[in-house]
């Protein structure tokens, strides 16, 4: 199998010729037809997540049929098309896998981060973990529902069911939670880096009713907003953004230093909450939903061996959507 794969954090990925990955008992080896390019990989690469397993094959948007069954595995078959996401493995007996928490589990495995991940033309994934992904569709338009669907499905679950949401940071995952927000008949609001008319304009292309900079109030309050751009400021403009008793949430894995607010900000009942990874039940949620809403997916495919280069365009904003590998 060839790869790219982090040796060190703050370089660039290197190109390898690994050998073919043997599948454990519990695990399935995926011949990967896709792989997503998520803002994670980029925290990943630059050292912005603790205990990262070095060297790793980043990557958690994963779309590919099963080469191999491990001798445990049930109910899936080779040449089956499946899924893989961040959330790669979970202890299953702790107190948080024991109540319906798994994606705060004390022991888990994370695609790409503590596990290989998808930057390669095939790898192993534990099939309790994995998603059947059908035959309709293309790998390279499912992979991003991996990650940045699959995170806005629970930032959204988290927000509430109030009408107008705001989103913060217009790139892969707002663009797939608009188009479901649209479809519930609710009201998005598009915020984007100041002078991003390009953003703006996308966001209304997809059903935004409001579209403008980080740095300007929507035209009224809103119920919840969602943060999914990693900017700590973002979060006291938030909190303005709200009307009482509205709701903040942080979509992100990592976050700049959030800078001192007052507590009049807070204050007539506005809340703040994060969001951990996902569950399973997530993942069965939203992906059965998708094909109702009709989700279109915009992405820019990269060659696997260009996967520095869609990183560093990722981290400028250099494209609308998302982007893929493709191996």
């Amino acid at each position: 199998m060839f790869a790219m794969q982090l040796k060190a954090h703050h370089t660039p990925l290197e190109w390898v010729e690994l050998p073919d990955p043997e599948p454990g008992p519990d695990e399935i080896r995926i011949r990967i037809g896709a792989c997503g390019v998520c803002r994670t990989d980029l925290h990943v690469v630059d050292g912005e997540l603790p205990h990262a397993t070095l060297p790793i094959i980043p990557g958690h948007e994963i779309v590919g049929r099963i080469d191999k069954l491990g001798s445990n595995v049930t109910g899936l078959s080779v040449g089956e098309r499946v899924g893989v996401p961040w959330l790669g493995h979970t202890c299953r007996h702790c107190y948080y896998c024991t109540h319906g928490m798994e994606n705060l589990c004390d022991h888990p495995l994370f695609t790409g981060f503590t596990r290989n991940g998808g930057y390669a033309t095939m790898t192993v994934a534990d099939a309790r973990y994995a998603f059947p992904m059908g035959d309709k569709g293309e790998d390279k338009d499912l992979a991003p529902l991996l990650c940045a669907g699959l995170i806005g499905w629970r930032c959204l679950k988290k927000a509430g069911d109030g009408k107008k949401i705001g989103l913060y940071g217009f790139g892969a995952a707002a663009h797939i939670i608009t188009q479901v927000l649209r479809w519930q008949g609710r009201e998005v609001y598009a915020f984007t880096s100041p002078g991003d008319t390009q953003k703006q304009d996308f966001a209304r292309s997809l059903g935004a009713v409001w579209a403008g900079g980080s740095d300007e109030l929507p035209p009224e309050p809103l119920d919840a907003v969602i943060l999914f751009a990693p900017v700590g400021a973002l979060l006291p403009a938030g909190l303005k953004a709200i009307r009482k008793g509205g709701k903040v949430v942080c979509g992100g894995i990592h976050m700049s230093e959030i800078p001192a607010f007052s507590y009049n900000t807070l204050w007539e009942e506005r809340e703040i909450v994060s969001v951990a990874n996902l569950t399973r039940q997530d993942g069965l949620e939203f992906l059965k939903i998708a094909p109702e809403v009709g989700i279109k997916v915009t992405n820019t495919p990269y060659a696997l061996k260009d996967a520095n280069q869609a990183l560093d365009d990722l981290r400028h904003g250099r494209f609308d959507g998302a982007a893929v590998l493709l191996p």
